[in-house]
């Protein structure tokens, strides 16, 4: 027997791959058992896979290594120099906080298709904050983790398929089953008036007049800004992957982009850097000097996480309807478009 598909217990077990390693240096025979075949059909591809690896010398013995293991001490340290860092932040986060504490025990060639379903299932039941259901992009995201994963796990020897590839996938939500919140022009208005004597209020303006992300916000530099042309240049980005935070460029081609400034937001900006200035004089020597648009008190950069927390706490004081900082992206278009016109217009007209 080279090899065969044995189901244990049998006629309602699961199904098993045996290959025929031949006998050892005692003369006793040697097999090798491969578990995790949800049928008998599936175990009779096993085994052929199996044995034409078996033949052309490419043939796997099944590894001890737990999906732990695997992926916190093989894989994220192997991909680390090969990935933006903000990448390898968001594969560390979704890996600790959602994959290792339910399926981190696993024998790496026990985790079967069938398994990793029930993880999405049990993810999208209530895997998020205080249990309420996982949010549908992050259950994405944490599959296209895996899937890479484990295809690297089967390109290094460690596994001898994907099972990420045949795995029930997260499903996207269909265009009409959520209606993505946005605020309307009166409740945009309604919100920079509340905003008006925040000292970040420039950046707020900015946000909803030109749809610019958080990390081109806190990246971009008064060299950029040109109020002569009332345009700005994205040409850096500021964010954080971990603790760590970082300066870069933004990620496509596209995004490095010139934007206008509408009129409010040019006077916005103006009046921000002059109260910038006046910031600089109190703090004389201490101040840093980063070169940066919107800053702390003493010049230095304004860490994400901390951008993040102050525009939650605004926008809820303003008593409007809650939506995420990036949703102010297409809100800005049935806003702001419907009551400011750039400057660039007024001096072409």
């Amino acid at each position: 027997m080279r090899g065969a598909v044995v189901q244990k217990p049998a006629k309602t077990g699961r199904w098993y791959v045996v290959i025929d390693l031949g006998r050892d240096g005692s003369g006793k025979r040697k097999r090798q058992w491969h578990s995790g075949y949800r049928s008998k059909r599936e175990a009779e591809r096993g085994l052929t896979q199996l044995m034409s690896a078996k033949d052309t010398g490419t043939y796997v013995p099944p590894q001890r290594m737990r999906v732990g293991e695997y992926l916190l001490e093989r894989w994220l340290p192997a991909i680390e120099q090969t990935i933006r860092p903000t990448t390898y932040s968001g594969y560390t986060r979704h890996i600790q906080r959602y994959v290792v504490p339910r399926i981190g025990a696993l024998l790496l060639q026990d985790l079967t298709p069938d398994r990793l379903s029930v993880l999405y299932r049990d993810l999208v039941a209530g895997g998020g904050v205080n249990g309420r259901p996982l949010a549908p992009n992050t259950l994405r995201r944490i599959h296209a983790s895996l899937h890479r994963a484990f295809r690297d796990a089967v390109s290094w020897g460690y596994m001898l398929r994907n099972p990420a590839a045949v795995a029930s996938k997260p499903k996207a939500p269909s265009p009409g089953s959520a209606k993505m919140r946005i605020w309307t022009a009166a409740e945009l208005r309604r919100f920079l008036e509340h905003v008006a004597e925040d000292r970040l209020f420039g950046a707020w303006r900015l946000a909803a007049s030109t749809g610019m992300r958080r990390s081109e916000i806190l990246g971009l530099r008064w060299i950029d800004v040109d109020f002569d042309a009332s345009q700005l240049a994205v040409r850096q980005t500021y964010t954080n992957a971990g603790a760590a935070t970082m300066f870069g460029e933004p990620k496509t081609s596209r995004s490095k982009r010139t934007v206008a400034l509408d009129v409010e937001t040019a006077r916005a900006m103006r009046s921000w850097r002059t109260k910038q200035l006046e910031e600089r004089l109190l703090w004389a020597d201490a101040w840093e000097d980063c070169g940066l648009v919107f800053t702390r008190e003493n010049g230095a950069a304004i860490h994400p996480d901390a951008f993040s927390a102050r525009w939650g706490k605004v926008r809820d004081a303003s008593g409007l309807p809650p939506i995420r900082f990036h949703d102010l992206a297409p809100g800005h278009c049935v806003g702001l478009a419907s009551w400011v016109t750039t400057a660039k217009e007024l001096l072409d007209g």
